[in-house]
């Protein structure tokens, strides 16, 4: 059903129609601050998922005695 979903055709129409509202000179701000943004995300979903471990075993410890 999705296969063609995306063809090449549908990235250009999409990138057409971003340039169309937004200019072509604030794109490139746009994925700077995206690309920012992710790179935030990609580091506190990190140090979240470094964190849970550490956590873990102290609230089994009290549990058990």
């Amino acid at each position: 059903m999705l296969r063609n979903a995306f063809e090449p055709w549908h990235l250009i129409l999409i990138i057409a129609v971003l340039v169309l509202l937004f200019g072509s000179k604030k794109l490139p701000d746009m994925a700077r601050g995206l690309g920012r943004s992710m790179r935030i995300l990609k580091s506190e979903a990190k140090a979240l998922k470094d964190d849970q471990p550490a956590e873990a075993p102290r609230a089994e410890s009290t549990v058990g005695h």
